[in-house]
């Protein structure tokens, strides 16, 4: 009798997703609703492991809501960096129980990390780039282990750096999902009234974006919703979406 042929087992050296793509994506899924794309990427797997990524911010409950539409237990990410408004972690709650989300995932920075290199708390006054990257970029990164894609709440009227961007991007070798990119400030609104969903307690004193507490403040009328982020500094982002943080002597943190 003939003997099975052993398999051999090799290494896939090969990216999990390429420019081209993310390419074919975005083309397949041109003039297709928000909520097609988000069954196909879910329901098909497109995207391989996947998992939201969630602020639990002001308008973070409309791109949960389409996702808890088609699959409840989606993993969602939270980033708790231990700066949060309680009011975040209370509204994120509140999320969880209204839309039956089964898969939260709570991630925190390494305590260790925070002793090395905040151990007084206050390096946000300072070295915001420097508190996001151990506070945010780093635990994500940990987090994202196993992933092969993320699902964001990004919108291009958020701000002037978020202008144009596309449903799907390539993030290193992963693919960044973005079901609201072409949505408006309205069609939130409206998606929060059909849906009758609880809003951030926080949005009606004026923070239109939330992010952790000591960087965040009211935005002012006729602001980009993002403008009240580290007021007074030369930043936009937090370092999760956009070029990765370079320090002398590292490699480049994703």
């Amino acid at each position: 009798m003939a003997e099975t042929a052993r398999r051999i087992d090799r290494i896939d050296t090969a990216p999990r997703f390429t420019a081209a793509d993310v390419a074919r994506l975005n083309a397949r899924f041109e003039g297709a609703t928000t909520q097609a794309v988000i069954r196909a990427v879910l329901e098909e797997g497109l995207l391989g492991r996947v998992a939201v990524v969630s602020s639990f911010g002001a308008e973070s409950a409309v791109l949960l809501d389409l996702v808890a539409a088609v699959d409840p237990s989606t993993p969602v990410v939270f980033l708790d960096t231990g700066k949060m408004f309680q009011e975040t972690l209370d509204y994120r709650d509140t999320l969880v129980d209204r839309l039956g989300l089964t898969g939260l995932r709570t991630v925190a920075p390494e305590p260790a990390t925070i002793e090395a290199r905040d151990g007084t708390g206050l390096r946000w006054s300072y070295d915001p780039d420097g508190c996001c990257e151990i506070r945010k970029v780093l635990p994500l990164a940990a987090a994202m282990k196993g992933l092969d894609a993320s699902i964001t709440g990004r919108k291009g009227f958020q701000a002037s750096t978020r202008s144009g961007i596309a449903r799907f991007e390539l993030d290193g070798d992963r693919i960044k999902f973005n079901p609201l990119a072409d949505w408006t400030k309205a069609d939130l609104d409206r998606w929060f009234e059909a849906r009758d969903l609880p809003r951030h307690p926080l949005e009606s004193q004026g923070y239109l974006s939330i992010g952790c507490a000591p960087c965040t403040s009211v935005v002012k009328p006729g602001e980009d919703p993002r403008a009240g982020r580290w007021r007074g500094w030369d930043k936009v982002e937090c370092g999760i979406h956009g070029e990765p943080i370079v320090r002398p002597g590292e490699e480049p943190v994703f």
